[in-house]
């Protein structure tokens, strides 16, 4: 006996929307932490760490995302005999790591596409590596990183569907499971369809207004005004 679409249908998806823009969300901070640290291994001067960057980058992004749910979930269990590793969190790692790897690329080509000039200035004012890059290098990437960044988060949200196959209840596996209680996939699939329009959409919103709002506090340097710009000291 079939359902009809009733509220606590939309309750269930409405969970299911929730987990997905949570796990998005961890994923893009613990991914980005690393991601960060990657990129600046990338653009290091230390041969080791570069090449470990490299390597790292190209395992991930050469394998697909669900290659990686499906390690994380089922082999850190076999790797280390007696944890256990929830659905949820299995999908936070899974992400963090695909998401690392994209991050760190984005962040390596941010740090060259600043003008070569802006290190050498940094470098000149007796700046420690770490504050050349906070200080100077890091703010100026920022504005370079912000687009390409988006769309990668866009994509992340749409890719985090593919950890219904472990079980997880998100909104794809939420539709899922509406789907076959109320016997209506269109309807239930369109919602959910809609779900994910909301989440990108909104994201974009706010990745906009803080394009504008960090165009407006990290202006591009002119010639004559390299040092003013990115450190506040006068020439």
């Amino acid at each position: 006996m079939f359902e009809g679409l009733g509220t606590q249908h939309l309750a269930l998806l409405w969970q299911g929307a929730l987990v997905t823009v949570q796990i998005c969300a961890l994923s893009v901070l613990f991914g980005g932490v690393l991601g960060i640290i990657i990129g600046l291994m990338s653009t290091g001067t230390v041969r080791a760490l570069r090449w470990a960057a490299a390597l790292y980058v190209a395992v991930i992004r050469g394998v697909p995302v669900l290659l990686v749910i499906f390690f994380v979930y089922f082999g850190i269990p076999l790797l280390a005999p007696g944890t256990s590793l929830s659905e949820y969190w299995a999908a936070v790692i899974a992400l963090s790591v695909f998401a690392s790897a994209y991050i760190g690329e984005l962040v390596r080509g941010s740090i060259q596409a600043v003008p070569r000039g802006q290190f050498e200035a940094a470098e000149a004012l007796g700046l420690t590596y770490a504050q050349r890059m906070r200080r100077v290098i890091l703010p100026q990437a920022a504005r370079v990183v912000v687009p390409p960044g988006v769309g990668f988060l866009v994509v992340l949200i749409k890719d985090s569907s593919l950890v219904a196959v472990i079980g997880l209840i998100e909104l794809t596996r939420a539709g899922n499971v509406v789907s076959s209680l109320t016997a209506d996939p269109i309807t239930t699939y369109l919602i959910v369809g809609a779900g994910y329009f909301v989440i990108c959409y909104a994201l974009s919103a706010l990745a906009r207004r803080y394009e504008r709002r960090l165009g407006f506090r990290v202006k591009a340097p002119e010639v004559g005004e390299t040092l003013t710009l990115t450190t506040g000291a006068k020439k």
